[in-house]
């Protein structure tokens, strides 16, 4: 999706990461990957015309969008997608989502290191620093929470390009025992303030060979500066193609555990919103929380070309393993499906930005729905109408 920095150009930026975070989150200048044009091809259906605003969603509620709110457990930030520039597909860090806020009793950065213990030889750990220099660019990926719903605009989705250190460097040179089969890693999760809506406990349960096919990493940049708290400095998990709710923030150990091991709180809180089947008792009968191929629009512009009104709809489409040939779109229930106009997606993540022509027959509501109808490719929530959203046109 981009020009990667190298390993020698990343390795000349990691002692500034290292300076900056021993130094407590201070911003390093590392330099972001330049990113191409990714519309498929141009808007032919609006060479000359001219955009009069936007049509807003009907229903959205009235949320501050790209500015964070509350504190620790319960703070919160939800992206501006109506905003996402079809040449710009990465969300700035300071408008990236958050779901919980950094605990203001959090160790400084300095101190921080990352325990490797459990059914292993014998106990490790890797300061901060030591993940810094070692940090390499792992391009752009796509995070979304699982509860990213219709009442926030579905603003918890975002992209950002980041650096880090594959997990797999450091599970394969743990001296793991035979029987672990599976890591937990844990995040740190103690808040000077009680929680109003959500469950402590900061941490997941992974197959190994699940975070091994996913290309899992120990992020300690972002956007080509070192994390910030809130996003879960001095280190988080990513896991490309994984709800959020996965991706451990703050994370201070790395435990080999077996197939006895049992689901933690987290896992339960999130059992429904990743499509597990009830709550299973053991951790390895959770399923990979793998986000299915989903598709939306994200903002709906108004267009006079030549006299006549037009309506362009953009929107991303992401999540799954196999690019999707056609969209499908259509704009009321009693409509046929046609093919999004402008989109070809070659990769599934981070998000692929598509555009459609629309000219509707006549004012009124209309609910615009995205479907894929490859059977082989799964899409639950697109199947639901999870991602629906309607518009009002007045003007034809």
């Amino acid at each position: 999706m981009g020009t990667m920095l190298t390993r020698r150009d990343f390795a000349k930026q990691a002692m500034m990461c290292g300076s900056a975070l021993l130094a407590g989150f201070e911003q390093a200048a590392w330099p972001i990957p330049s990113l191409r044009r990714l519309q498929s091809r141009p808007d032919d259906d609006f060479s000359g015309g001219k955009q009069l605003g936007i049509v807003d969603f009907v229903r959205s509620r009235p949320v501050e969008m790209d500015a964070a709110q509350g504190s620790e457990l319960d703070g919160r930030l939800y992206t501006d997608l109506s905003k996402l520039l079809l040449q710009e597909p990465v969300i700035p860090t300071e408008q990236f989502y958050i779901r919980t806020r950094v605990s203001r009793l959090l160790p400084e950065a300095k101190s921080w290191r990352v325990r490797v213990d459990g059914l292993a030889e014998k106990l490790q750990s890797r300061t901060i620093e030591e993940l810094c220099n070692a940090a390499k660019p792992l391009g752009l990926h796509l995070m979304e929470c699982a509860g990213n719903v219709p009442l926030t605009n579905f603003g918890m989705i975002s992209v950002a390009s980041w650096g880090g250190v594959h997990l797999t460097d450091i599970l394969e040179n743990s001296g793991a025992r035979s029987q672990a089969s599976r890591v937990l890693v844990t995040g740190f999760d103690q808040y000077a303030t009680k929680s109003m809506t959500s469950v402590p406990g900061a941490s997941w349960v992974f197959s190994i060979g699940d975070l091994k096919a996913a290309g899992a990493f120990l992020a300690t940049e972002m956007n080509g500066d070192p994390l910030t708290a809130d996003h879960g400095a001095p280190v988080r998990l990513v896991i490309p193609g994984w709800y959020g709710c996965a991706c451990i923030k703050w994370v201070t150990a790395i435990s080999f555990v077996d197939d006895t091991a049992e689901p933690t709180s987290q896992m339960k809180e999130y059992a429904a919103r990743t499509h597990q089947k009830g709550s299973p008792a053991l951790a390895r009968d959770f399923q990979p929380t793998i986000i299915d191929q989903a598709a939306m629009p994200v903002r709906v512009e108004k267009w006079v070309v030549g006299e006549k009104i037009k309506y362009r709809v953009v929107g991303i489409a992401w999540g799954g393993n196999t690019p999707v040939k056609t969209l499908m779109i259509r704009f009321n229930p009693e409509e046929d499906y046609v093919p999004v106009d402008n989109f070809v997606q070659t990769k599934n993540d981070p998000w692929t930005l598509w555009t459609h022509a629309w000219s509707p027959g006549e004012p009124g509501t209309y609910s615009i729905r995205l479907t894929v109808k490859d059977p082989a490719i799964r899409t639950r929530r697109l199947d639901s109408g999870y991602y629906v959203r309607s518009v009002e046109i007045s003007e034809i």
